[in-house]
């Protein structure tokens, strides 16, 4: 069955905007929705770009809806950080909350004032991520100093059931 879903831009619109407009189009039939994970806007226009994860929670007890983002772990989000808080999504709203995981965009990730890499390294950073947050999702305690960043006797306490799907 198809699933229409909304896309809240927060590039382009205020948060309270975005709940109102996610409300309504819970309202007029659509059965999901997701998010941008961006810093800044792509152009001075839009003017706007609230903190995703702050407006996803807000989000899912506002509605019914399943609801992603696409976000990328790393450079602005440590690897265990961000499942520490897809976990706490997941545990309050379990089987609503998912994440597409990307490389990164100079726009967002520059900021923390990191070099921005290739994309290769990019790539292998966000399989590095990837590997850790499965692992703490698995409930495993983990331990990586060689990574990109180091990781040191990591764990999630809260265990979301199911575990978020996270697509790459």
């Amino acid at each position: 069955m198809t699933v229409y879903g909304f896309h809240a831009s927060h590039e382009q619109f205020a948060p309270g905007v975005l709940l109102d407009a996610l409300r309504a189009a819970e309202r007029a039939g659509f059965g999901a929705g997701m998010c941008s994970d961006h810093l800044a806007p792509w152009n001075t226009r839009q003017g706007h770009s609230g903190h995703a994860w702050t407006w996803l929670g807000a989000a899912l007890q506002a509605t019914d809806l399943s609801l992603g983002v696409v976000t990328s772990p790393g450079t602005r989000y440590h690897p265990v950080v961000l499942a520490q808080a897809m976990g706490t999504l997941g545990e309050m709203f379990p089987g609503r909350h998912w994440a597409a995981l990307g490389s990164g965009e100079a726009l967002n990730e520059r900021v923390t004032g990191d070099p921005w890499p290739p994309k290769d390294e990019r790539n292998s950073r966000l399989e590095f991520s990837v590997e850790v947050m499965r692992a703490l999702f698995a409930g495993e305690t983990v331990h990586a100093e060689d990574g990109p960043w180091p990781v040191r006797e990591a764990r999630l306490w809260t265990h979301p059931d199911p575990v978020p799907e996270l697509y790459t």
